[in-house]
């Protein structure tokens, strides 16, 4: 028994079928010499020492990456096709197989720990090995023989692991952005800006430090919410333009070396119609190959669009509070009971979630901020959780965005009565009279009418502030705006 695998049997040929304790097992090679791999997986060798070597944890590779892969090693079976360097009928063997991958056809035999080598050399071969064996399949072949599709010889022509795997990760994220987290967020936006819309002329209080301030209406609230979800937005789509640049041609460390020079252009060429997003091959190779840099900078406006959704969350929250002994501006949709022991208690649940949301999406980019800054040489090598991390941020902000919007934004109400009350009670009207009476008058109103508690309007009045000018002056209303 050699690290951990089932001792294969003497004689047995690739391709064979054994039985140990009763199971299937089909005999695979790689270099390292023969292993069994469950009878019915499309797997092979290097895929099944990785399983063994690789126990760590349970995080496994991200689907969406997977899926990346399998419309990268299509493009690349047309690209050599194109180029004359593999067969015709081998390229559409290796790119029906690789477009099942794509779709999704066989997401059970992708099945490696993110917890590996650092340049996803394992996740690249268990792609190779799916997408040969299943082409082996297709041709009537055996399991296990590579013939007539070869994993490295086919699959793998004209590449490296070095330079697949980045070029797997940033199409991964470019459509995981564009097909999960843009329409999730930007459906966000629009619902808070229609509130916006619904409530533009309701005035209330203004508050900065947590404490009263000056009048605001509820419209400009909630539209400078909705203002920064969509300029977070744009950075993290200005971000995902530095993914366009790919590294497929650089192969092992940036020459291209068994590569043709036209290889990378037409492998990001096929992409681009795949995809239908403009992606190209990376001028510098070497930098492509050796840096993290484009994940980094999508990971950090991640993490500013999780910090306007967290001030989003707590101004919720906060408006929400109550109902009898907080603000209560708002009141929130009652989606489930909110205590175990206080009867008919609520909580704001969703905007919860979204600040646990955010905690994770710091998290996770401090993750990869540590992990980008391993480049030594010519290779980058912590690129599997950088993968795994942004594709997880991306995946919780786009969750969160839906979730937020359809069971909290869409079922906001109003308490207008609240804000009318806290709004005719609030002192910092008297900075209306500002300009009028001084500010060191305005102040002594202020303080008279806390101290005393009485409204501003007897407190003015007691101080020497005739009527006509206290009405003309402070008026909620006007002071949202400038004359």
């Amino acid at each position: 028994m050699s690290h951990g695998l089932l001792l294969v049997p003497v004689g047995a040929a690739p391709g064979d079928v054994v039985r140990v304790e009763g199971a299937a097992y089909r005999v695979e090679t790689d270099a390292l010499g023969a292993v069994l791999v469950p009878e019915g997986r499309l797997w092979g060798a290097q895929t099944q020492r990785s399983l063994i070597n690789f126990t760590i944890g349970s995080e496994r590779m991200p689907t969406p990456l997977h899926r990346a892969y399998g419309l990268l090693k299509a493009a690349a079976a047309r690209a050599n096709r194109d180029l004359g360097t593999l067969d015709p009928e081998l390229a559409a063997l290796v790119e029906q197989a690789a477009i099942e991958v794509a779709e999704g056809q066989h997401d059970d035999d992708l099945v490696l720990s993110v917890w590996q080598t650092g340049s996803g050399t394992q996740t690249n071969m268990n792609v190779n090995e799916v997408i040969a064996n299943r082409a082996v399949q297709v041709a009537g072949g055996v399991l296990g023989t590579k013939s007539p599709v070869h994993p490295n010889d086919h699959v793998n022509r004209s590449q490296s692991s070095n330079d697949t795997f980045p070029t797997a990760m940033h199409v991964a994220a470019l459509l995981a952005v564009r097909r999960d987290l843009v329409p999730a967020a930007t459906a966000l936006a629009d619902a808070i800006a229609q509130r916006a819309d619904r409530w533009a002329d309701v005035v209330k209080l203004g508050r900065t430090h947590l404490q009263d301030a000056t009048p605001v209406t509820v419209g400009q609230e909630w539209g400078a919410w909705a203002t920064l979800l969509r300029d977070t937005l744009a950075d993290v789509g200005q971000a995902t333009d530095g993914l366009r640049a790919l590294a497929i041609g650089g192969t092992a460390v940036g020459t291209g070396m068994n590569s043709a020079a036209a290889f990378g252009p037409a492998v990001a060429a096929q992409l681009t119609e795949l995809t239908g997003e403009a992606v190209t091959s990376a001028d510098d190779k070497f930098a492509a190959l050796s840096s993290s840099a484009p994940m980094l900078r999508l990971s950090a406006a991640l993490r500013g669009l999780a910090t306007v959704m967290e001030k989003v969350a707590e101004d919720l929250r906060w408006l929400g509070s109550g109902p009898r002994a907080g603000l209560h501006e708002i009141a929130l949709p009652e989606n489930e009971p909110g205590s175990s022991i206080m009867p008919g208690k609520v909580n704001p649940t969703q905007p919860e979630a979204v600040l646990m949301v955010a905690a994770q999406v710091h998290g996770l980019d401090t993750a990869v901020a540590h992990s980008a800054s391993r480049a030594n040489f010519q290779l980058h090598v912590m690129r599997p959780v950088i993968a795994y991390d942004v594709l997880r941020m991306i995946d919780l902000l786009a969750g969160a965005c839906d979730s937020l919007r359809r069971h909290c934004i869409d079922g906001v109400e109003l308490d207008e009565n609240r804000i009318r009350a806290d709004l005719a009670n609030s002192l910092m009207l008297v900075t209306a009279l500002s300009p009028v009476i001084g500010y060191d008058k305005s102040a002594a109103i202020a303080h008279h009418a806390h101290v005393h508690e009485h409204s501003l309007r007897d407190a003015a009045l007691a101080l020497g502030v005739d009527e006509a000018t206290f009405d003309a002056t402070v008026r909620p209303g006007d002071m949202t705006h400038p004359d």
